[in-house]
């Protein structure tokens, strides 16, 4: 026969007293069942529950196909009569984030109809997917606020089977499946659902729900939420970066989006005016290198690598060269060797073939058209050996 359920009786129970009645390996973990068990197996969206079986660490807790319950162990279990210790902390946080689910659900029904298609309460985040086109701030807020309403009015929650005579008068949130026994959580007159969890014993037990955000998924929308404790833990998070955020602006919390505003303003004020300036000083610097760059069939070529520019200027700097021009074969060695090629209108060259057998030498590849190529690779030592064998491939194209 399959364990006694405890916890269907007594969500509260930590502690208990069983004997094994089988043993098993479950994904290479020694595992045993019971005569009767505290555990929650992982089900209906809710992790399994973790303790100890007399001094051995209970890692997950997982039902068969038959009922049957097993405790997956750390260490072999050598003894026939246990204790059972479960990891109370983390059952009753689930016990939060679980009810709280129940009522989130039945606030977004209830509210706007927006029925709920998938739970996951996972050790730090939960989320519910509602049958939903979406929703607007205003309509989340009124979500969350209907929802701490059921919670705060400390209703009692009555978790139960029932017959089938007792359940064709209750208004269910939805349908049970076809189980031999249908246990129904209430949660005073606002929730009726069918459901074999752990829940507490009134709502005000749950604390409180946050949605910490939402985002339209697949055909509907999915809604992020923490209850209870991990509400408080977000609330502290959120705040410890808020007050910072203050200090390091000399602002009050209220002020910190205006002055976050006025802060992106000048940042890309002055980001503007740094890449005007860096236009010039790219300008002067590709006049620069094409007076001073000898010349093949006529035209001059600059051959260049550096280690302290970005991609970016690179790339610019080569297309100046280009507009002046001058053939550029330049070259950054960053975290790899970087490889930029670029010629002007009219010179019988293929930039893409030079970078190919230049990208070969140091272990890479690339290509582009005719007139601009980019690639590379990462041996960043043969960098100035890549640029000398382009070199040698342009020189061999304007003899030709």
């Amino acid at each position: 026969m399959p364990a006694d359920r405890l916890y269907y009786n007594d969500a509260y129970i930590q502690t208990f007293t069983a004997r094994v009645t089988q043993r098993s390996i479950i994904d290479g973990k020694p595992a045993v069942a019971l005569d009767r068990s505290a555990f929650y197996p992982e089900g209906g969206g809710q992790s399994g529950d973790r303790g100890a079986l007399n001094d051995v660490q209970v890692l997950d807790t997982q039902a068969d196909e038959a009922g049957e319950i097993w405790h997956i162990l750390a260490a072999p279990l050598d003894a026939d009569e246990v204790q059972g210790q479960l990891d109370w902390a983390r059952r009753f946080d689930f016990m939060q984030q679980h009810h709280g689910q129940h009522l989130l659900s039945a606030a977004c029904e209830q509210q706007f109809d927006a029925r709920t298609v998938a739970v996951h309460l996972g050790s730090e985040i939960c989320t519910v997917d509602l049958a939903h086109p979406g929703f607007t701030a205003e309509q989340i807020a009124a979500i969350e606020d209907a929802t701490n309403q059921m919670i705060w009015a400390n209703a009692p929650i009555h978790a139960r089977f029932v017959t089938p005579e007792e359940l064709s008068t209750l208004t269910l949130r939805k349908l049970p499946q076809a189980y031999e026994r249908i246990r129904i959580v209430s949660a005073g007159d606002f929730d009726h659902s069918p459901c074999g969890g752990t829940h507490p014993n009134r709502t005000g037990e749950v604390g409180s729900v946050v949605i910490r955000r939402w985002e339209r998924y697949k055909n509907g929308v999915r809604v992020e939420f923490v209850c209870g404790g991990r509400a408080i833990g977000d609330y502290r998070w959120k705040n410890q970066i808020l007050q910072g955020v203050s200090a390091e602006l000399s602002v009050g919390l209220v002020e910190i989006a205006p002055a976050v505003q006025r802060l992106r303003a000048a940042e890309q004020t002055q980001r503007k005016a740094l890449e005007r300036a860096q236009e010039r000083l790219i300008d002067y610097d590709a006049q620069d290198l094409i007076a001073a760059a000898p010349k093949l069939g006529g035209v001059p070529v600059v051959v260049q690598s550096y280690d302290d520019r970005t991609l970016d200027s690179v790339r610019l700097l080569a297309k100046r060269i280009a507009e002046l021009s001058g053939v550029a074969l330049l070259g950054l060695r960053a975290d790899k060797a970087q490889l930029v090629f670029n010629r002007p209108a009219g010179v019988a060259a293929d930039m893409g073939a030079l970078l190919k057998a230049a990208a070969a030498i140091v272990g890479g590849r690339g290509g582009g058209k005719p007139e601009a190529a980019q690639g590379g690779g990462p041996d960043r030592e043969r960098l100035d050996q890549a640029l000398q064998t382009a070199l040698a491939e342009l020189r061999t194209a304007l003899d030709s």
